[in-house]
């Protein structure tokens, strides 16, 4: 995973998921129906889910909700307002998909 962040990101450090646009660049018109690839570090999921006292099954949903809404578009990185709507929708994706109602977005 560090490698891949290097590689795709230039950052020199282990990161726990990386999404991978597919509706970008030269070859985009490819596979247009298909959002991209998102790549979870299982090593570092764990390892948050047992910080967060919570289960790796809801660790991993908040880290692939987290990727697949950088498929789409949003960002956290940009300024504040776009965190804050990036984490309402990860909220409202989670209440859909985890019972663990306390559960907080990324």
């Amino acid at each position: 995973m560090e490698q891949l962040n290097q590689t795709y990101r230039g950052i020199c450090k282990p990161t726990n998921v990386l999404a991978f646009p597919m509706q970008e660049g030269e070859f985009s018109d490819i596979t247009p129906g298909l959002l991209g690839d998102v790549v979870i570090s299982l090593e570092t999921a764990e390892k948050e889910a047992v910080s967060a006292d919570i289960s790796i099954e809801e660790r991993l949903s908040q880290l692939l909700i987290h990727g697949i809404l950088h498929l789409l578009g949003f960002d956290h990185e940009t300024c504040e307002a776009d965190a804050t709507a990036m984490e309402n929708k990860s909220l409202e994706l989670l209440r859909i998909i985890e019972k663990n109602s306390d559960l907080n977005a990324f």
